[in-house]
């Protein structure tokens, strides 16, 4: 007589969840940057405070809140909390920390700007930030793709435009706006204090990822190929995935941690993130 045989179905090994998340929230984030950029700049053609900055602060606080605008605000507001709560069951690396404090003054900014009726200029600090964003999760993309001169090539591409809005853009147009135009126009009101330090918040977050940044792009310009991520050190991961992680290049190492997320926005997750 047969022994009763217990079969059991063969079935391929899943992907671990950890590197499953990799390979899917750059997907992810690159759609909704770059679609909440496209949203963003189509909204702010037809806004004349785009054009005319000082008209963030004529009429103030009497400014129409138009659907547009609000709808806006909350896209970004939920994914920059999205983003919060991913860090905690996310791979932790050596930045958790400032991507914490940027998470935070994103949050604080975005929430306090949409209370006090400073959506005109919040509006444009959302989408400077997403303008770098999608760039640095298309980067990644092609990292995935084996197309490792194209991620190169967008990697040295985003620190450019990274460097140009963070550095160049924010502090001379918009921190000029917050910091003094605002000052001179409806004069000191409470608030004022509380909303230029966060904004002063992250433009020290810039000048950190900045260098960050440009150090990886040089490295890529000189040895033709992007190099390790500083920041990619995994803590709490096994150990075999550790081994994986140091010999990748950033593009993979940096995937499951979240990009820039301005947000810089600032978006938009970093990299050098974010």
């Amino acid at each position: 007589m047969l022994a009763s045989r217990t079969v059991v179905p063969i079935r391929p090994n899943p992907m671990p969840s950890l590197k499953r998340c990799s390979y899917l929230l750059p997907r992810w984030r690159f759609t909704f940057y770059l679609s909440i950029f496209c949203y963003g700049i189509k909204f702010l053609w037809s806004s004349p405070w785009f054009w005319d900055i000082q008209q963030c602060w004529r009429g103030y606080p009497y400014q129409p809140l138009t659907s547009g605008l609000y709808y806006y605000y909350i896209m970004e507001l939920a994914f920059y909390w999205s983003l919060m709560f991913s860090q905690f069951i996310d791979i932790k690396r050596k930045d958790f920390l400032i991507m914490f404090v940027h998470h935070l003054a994103t949050i604080g900014l975005i929430t306090f700007s949409y209370i006090n009726n400073m959506v005109r200029v919040g509006t444009l600090i959302m989408c400077l930030h997403d303008a770098s964003d999608f760039l640095l999760e298309a980067a990644k993309l092609a990292n995935y793709a084996k197309y490792q001169r194209l991620c190169d090539t967008l990697f040295v591409i985003f620190s450019a435009v990274f460097v140009v809005t963070r550095l160049g853009i924010y502090p001379f147009w918009i921190l000029n706006t917050t910091f003094f135009e605002s000052w001179e126009m409806i004069g000191p009101y409470p608030s004022w204090w509380l909303f230029n330090g966060l904004l002063l918040i992250l433009q020290v977050l810039h000048i950190i990822w900045s260098y960050l940044i440009v150090r990886i792009a040089f490295k890529a310009l000189i040895r033709g190929k992007v190099s390790k991520d500083d920041r990619s050190d995994v803590e709490s991961s096994s150990e075999e995935e550790d081994v994986t992680t140091n010999t990748k290049s950033p593009c993979d190492s940096s995937s499951s941690n979240g990009a820039n997320r301005v947000n810089g926005h600032m978006g938009s997750s970093y990299w050098a993130e974010e």
